[in-house]
């Protein structure tokens, strides 16, 4: 399925219901260099959430230990809020935050922790809720600001990598709750 129309110059998205702002080109940004690194971001996104639409149960685990599709939701949600507070904004989170985590993102043994019994609009919310912290941040900044380095005792990065990984880790999550959802399907046929 193309994403684009013919002879558009510039691709038009097919994102999430609700989210009007994905379908720009721009990201919404004031500077285009940014927009762009936006609107990859909200791309991912948009195939998250798709997929996760797909599942209609997101507490169904292949196997007791494993993640189910609601996992992964959680812990992108989670991931994003601290790239946001620790080294986009500088150890300034969003007031409310703790409201929407009252899991820690990981349990004792380091796998994505189970989150159970969260409904699909729940976890869209919490996602929705972090995803506006960020865009107002980051539309706002000028290409210096997105381009300055900030240095923490464990690294050095800059609000430009911080969206470039987010838009991984989001295609990765995307790929894990894909596969989640043919296994949910071929489980419950």
């Amino acid at each position: 399925m193309s994403h684009h129309s013919a002879g558009a110059a510039v691709p038009r998205l097919v994102h999430a219901e609700g989210n009007e702002d994905a379908a720009r080109t721009d990201g919404g940004a004031a500077d285009p260099l940014i927009g762009q690194a936006l609107w990859r971001l909200e791309d991912a996104r948009s195939r998250a959430v798709e997929w996760s639409a797909r599942i209609r149960n997101l507490d169904w685990a292949p196997a007791p230990g494993l993640s189910s599709a609601g996992d992964p939701l959680y812990h992108l949600a989670a991931i994003e809020l601290d790239w946001l507070g620790s080294e986009v904004r500088g150890d300034d989170f969003p007031g409310g935050w703790e409201e929407w985590f009252p899991v820690d993102v990981r349990d004792e043994q380091g796998r994505l922790s189970e989150v159970r019994g969260e409904t699909r609009e729940r976890h869209l919310a919490r996602l929705s809720w972090v995803r506006s912290g960020l865009l107002a941040t980051l539309r706002v900044m000028t290409v210096a600001d997105f381009r300055e380095p900030r240095v923490l005792p464990a690294y050095t990065v800059t609000p430009e990598w911080v969206l470039h990984h987010l838009a991984l880790h989001e295609a990765h999550h995307a790929g894990q709750i894909a596969f989640l959802g043919h296994l949910h399907r071929a489980a419950n046929s």
